[in-house]
């Protein structure tokens, strides 16, 4: 029997919950059926999605890899619904983006496609910068809309932002590290580890003003401004990392050798979200953005 687009959205809705009733209160369903829809979802592909264990679930490596699909399939599905239900004039026109440097490579992306297939008469241009120059030519007039890390938004007064994603902090840890079979890991436990620091996005200050919230403070072995530099550096062992869940990819080159971890406590999560100019009168290649966007996140919540 071959897998239905309700299953992904089941599928996806666990995922990004964490529980079965966290997903089934989200889809205004119940419980068994995403049970149900789960166990025959993992019986067509032959492979676990999820380990069952007294708190809830938790994806497996599998998993992790069917999400990045069933994603894409349940985007491409909403795509071809918008095709036929609104008619779209192929008006020309121009959009100004901005984006931080984290956000360009694990959000713009699948949201830009979607928005040129949509709008393929629409010239896109597109800055990468940090949050606060974007945020001058966004009050400036020079940008109609960035998508960028909000939750350390400078001039909300004059700024209106809406969030698209929340990704919590979490824990990477090379393979065979002590703290990979730990059941509960602390802020404490990592304190004395050698920390590998990602420097765009205002995460190492996010991730130091985290620390400092817990009296921690970081033995910082490593300072970068890539990402897969840090992938490699956590999994050959010279360090672990804290950082938004939003980055971590376990089918990467070196995601097999990496393992991520929840950490006890309150932690903060990064929120990414679209920011444009409060009060001004954007123009219709940048609603339509902002449309696209909201579609997207949308089509994740709904059955």
């Amino acid at each position: 029997m071959a897998f239905t687009i309700r299953q992904l959205q089941f599928f996806v809705a666990v995922a990004e919950q964490g529980t079965v009733s966290g997903a089934a209160q989200n889809l205004s369903i119940s419980q068994s059926a995403v049970t149900e829809a789960i166990k025959d979802l993992e019986r067509d592909l032959g492979v676990e999605l999820f380990e069952r264990h007294p708190r809830g679930l938790s994806i497996t490596h599998k998993g992790h890899q069917f999400l990045r699909h069933a994603t894409k399939i349940l985007a491409n599905v909403s795509d071809a619904r918008r095709t036929f239900s609104e008619k779209q004039e192929k008006v020309g026109g121009r959009l100004q983006l901005g984006v931080t440097s984290l956000v360009a490579g694990y959000v713009l992306s699948d949201l830009l496609a979607r928005y040129r297939r949509a709008f393929p008469a629409i010239e896109v241009s597109a800055i990468e910068d940090n949050g606060d120059y974007l945020e001058h030519l966004l009050i400036g007039g020079e940008l109609d809309v960035a998508v960028m890390i909000i939750s350390n938004l400078r001039d909300r007064m004059a700024l209106q932002a809406e969030i698209l994603e929340v990704s919590p902090y979490r824990l990477w840890l090379p393979l065979g590290h002590p703290l990979v079979d730990a059941d509960i890991i602390g802020i404490n436990d990592i304190a004395a580890e050698p920390l590998i620091m990602l420097t765009v996005d205002e995460i190492e200050e996010n991730t130091g003003k985290l620390l400092s919230a817990f009296g921690a403070r970081p033995h910082v072995a490593f300072r970068t401004r890539s990402v897969e530099a840090v992938r490699s550096l956590v999994a050959t062992g010279a360090g672990v990392t804290l950082l938004p869940d939003l980055v971590y990819r376990p089918w990467s080159l070196e995601g097999d050798r990496i393992e991520s971890r929840d950490i006890s406590g309150s932690l903060p999560a990064v929120q990414v979200g679209m920011v444009w100019r409060r009060g001004s009168s954007l123009p219709q290649a940048a609603r339509d953005f902002i449309g696209v966007a909201q579609l997207q996140r949308q089509s994740r919540q709904r059955p």
